[in-house]
């Protein structure tokens, strides 16, 4: 932004130079024209050097999905002090409070998580702390807006928080099993997840968006997700598209009746988390990679900074 600024204020000094040489020397134009030109020259390598990168998201929600919690079966108290909580998280700006926090320029708040005790009033999240920035971790802490409002939660239960780190695939067979009380993870509401927990009122609206290397030209001409789609549908089965295992990413690739996805030609690649997918797409090993919209900024912007 204040390389745009600055390209506006010179812009702006060389119309006006331009503007008023009508009564000045051939030599002065010819410098002001001169000078307007390196301007622009200049601006322009600004502009590409802002746009370099690795990878870069194609943007176009493929998919239309909610998040929600999902609460153990057997609580179902906790369900009704969940929904409660998220209306009036909502309601009192709390919850935009705390994704301006991931997606502007807001402080992240550090969340500590207690050590297990069956013996103690605890409430115990089921989370994979590799989806930022909604759950991931920071040293010894864990940052991201599922893990805040954990933290909040638990706080107007009157509880300490346990927050037990595993495998996506595990999180809500871990309620289900009545090991957690509760599973935030970035969980998308659908029938298969609802044979395990019960799912709270929905709190974040997301969709599935596709990751390509910076160079790759294959959706230039996409106009909407539809045309997108249409070039997936071109893959070959020798093309991989690569994702975190578990998520929506994998049954809309791979195609599901229950959800509601006819699939595409290309091989499924799981892998534990979104960010190892993204750096096996650089290194050569899968064509594109299929993440959230949220985690696809995050991974993208992270990766090209480090370039």
């Amino acid at each position: 932004m204040k390389k745009a600024i600055a390209l506006c204020l010179t812009a702006a000094m060389a119309a006006s130079l331009l503007t008023g040489c009508g009564s000045k020397t051939t030599e002065t134009t010819a410098a002001a024209e001169n000078k307007t030109e390196t301007t622009a020259g200049a601006a322009a390598e600004e502009k590409k050097d802002e746009a370099a990168g690795v990878v870069k998201v194609i943007e176009y929600d493929l998919t239309d999905e909610q998040y929600a919690f999902g609460v153990d079966k057997d609580q179902p108290e906790l369900l009704e002090q969940v929904n409660a909580f998220i209306a009036k998280i909502q309601e009192d700006g709390t919850f935009n409070e705390i994704c301006d926090k991931y997606f502007s320029d807001g402080e992240p708040a550090a969340v500590e998580s207690a050590e297990y005790d069956a013996s103690k009033d605890q409430l115990v999240v089921a989370t994979n702390a590799s989806f930022e920035p909604f759950e991931y971790v920071d040293g010894d802490s864990y940052k991201g807006i599922d893990m805040e409002i954990a933290a909040l939660f638990a706080q107007e239960l009157g509880k300490e928080l346990v927050i037990e780190n595993m495998d996506f695939d595990a999180v809500c067979l871990s309620v289900g099993q009545h090991k957690c009380d509760i599973a935030m993870a970035g969980l998308t509401i659908n029938e298969e997840r609802e044979e395990y927990v019960t799912f709270s009122d929905p709190y974040y609206k997301a969709s599935q968006r596709l990751v390509t290397l910076a160079d790759d030209t294959a959706f230039d001409d996409c106009k909407d997700a539809a045309s997108v789609e249409e070039v997936l549908k071109g893959l070959s089965a020798s093309d991989k598209i690569g994702g975190q295992q578990g998520t929506t990413a994998q049954y809309f690739v791979e195609g599901s009746d229950d959800w509601g996805f006819e699939g595409f030609p290309a091989e499924w690649v799981p892998y534990k988390s979104a960010s190892l997918a993204v750096q096996d797409m650089i290194n050569g090993n899968v064509k594109y990679v299929i993440i959230d919209a949220a985690p696809a900024e995050s991974i993208t912007k992270a990766i090209n900074a480090m370039q």
